[in-house]
């Protein structure tokens, strides 16, 4: 703790807010939401007041402090943006007010990344699984250091600077990954011509389904969207979760995700991952022999031009979007080359690998340089 700090209990810094508004109607309404760990406070959807079911919502304004009660102890918090100005929640997000003469909404948006205040709001938290709830009272007792507003302002431009430059090189990472999609587009469809095939013809629905069993421990892997690919994520136990059954990962699977396959969640099991599980809303197909090859879907299904096409077999925008079914899925018609074909371009699609994999690395190093930096700054290092 620096020299100059105080501590503070939240409550003494944040005042709850009650700007409940009635709602009407006809009039469009931007609803708020606030994703998982440190993601940040995000617009849900836009709607007509008389699509929300309760007639009062708490209306927000730029540099509030919001979290869910559900899931601010998963990271679930942050400050209200200037584009989500007069936007409205539910109760289900308490909304504060910070006093800005002694703790600057910006550093307050900062510091609720860090792990540290995460905990604080897990300690707050209470209730059996899956219905733990963040107790007010408990988060308002949490105490914080806070330095002068001066030194609020020094350590918030130099987050701000060294975020910047996080955000410069994801972009470079962004244009490279951009151009490797493009050269596996340009090569496929040179290699399809006018052959068009149905998903189903190359592609059948095949669910290694484990039944959840007590005691068991279940290492999972997610799906990144836009192309990002699969990666291992920690085991659940048991009773963890309310699934009774996990769809268990083999070499070659494709995995579509249900909710976010429209946005490039979709991606081929390499051999490191068979075996890890993932939820029921996560489908896998098998490539038919003779029709496909599993090396070649792999580079093909992470460029945008393939999610794209996959946008189209679902109606609605944003989180209103559908879920995937593999029913539509499998009717979606591409361009497809002969098994001979894919085989011949599997030499160039791997030289593309290790492009592939420093870029993987890469977004690993750039997802862990923030945590960092902030660790860093609210331990008066930098």
């Amino acid at each position: 703790m620096r020299s100059s700090e105080t501590v503070v209990r939240l409550g003494e810094v944040l005042r709850r807010s009650d700007r409940l508004i009635d709602l009407e109607p006809t009039t469009l309404y931007k609803r708020v939401t606030v994703r998982l760990w440190g993601k940040g406070v995000v617009q849900r959807d836009e709607v007509a007041g008389a699509e929300i079911a309760a007639a009062r919502q708490m209306a927000v304004r730029t540099g509030q402090f919001i979290l869910s009660r559900i899931d601010a102890r998963n990271g679930a918090l942050g400050i209200v943006p200037e584009c989500l100005d007069g936007g409205v929640v539910s109760s289900d997000f308490p909304v504060f007010t910070p006093d800005e003469d002694r703790l600057l909404p910006a550093f307050l948006g900062w510091m609720s990344k860090t792990g540290r205040f995460v905990d604080l709001c897990r300690v707050a938290s209470e209730g059996t699984t899956n219905r733990v709830r963040l107790k007010e009272e408990r988060f308002a007792a949490m105490q914080i250091p806070l330095p002068p507003i001066p030194e609020q302002r020094r350590i918030v431009a130099r987050i701000d600077e060294l975020a910047a430059k996080i955000e410069e090189a994801r972009g470079l990472r962004r244009e490279a990954m951009e151009e490797a999609g493009a050269l596996v587009t340009t090569l496929h469809l040179s290699l399809s011509g006018p052959l068009i095939v149905r998903l189903c013809d190359i592609l059948v629905l095949d669910e290694d389904r484990d039944a959840v069993r007590p005691g068991g421990i279940y290492p999972q892997v997610g799906v990144k969207g836009f192309g990002e690919g699969l990666f291992p994520k920690p085991p659940v136990q048991a009773f963890q979760t309310t699934y009774k059954v996990f769809n268990r990962l083999y070499e070659g699977a494709l995995v579509l995700s249900q909710v976010k396959g429209w946005e490039g969640a979709v991606a081929v099991c390499p051999p490191a991952l068979a075996g890890r599980y993932v939820s029921p809303e996560y489908r896998t197909f098998r490539a038919v022999a003779g029709m496909a090859l599993p090396e070649y879907l792999a580079p093909l299904v992470a460029t945008p031009w393939f999610w794209e096409r996959l946008r189209g077999v679902t109606r609605g925008m944003g989180g209103r979007r559908e879920r995937t079914r593999p029913e539509q899925f499998l009717q979606l018609e591409i361009p497809m080359p002969s098994e001979d074909d894919q085989r011949r371009a599997l030499p160039l699609l791997h030289r593309l690998r290790p492009l592939a994999r420093l870029q993987e690395e890469t977004a690993v190093e750039l997802d862990a340089m923030l945590p960092a930096v902030l660790e860093r700054a609210f331990r008066g290092e930098l």
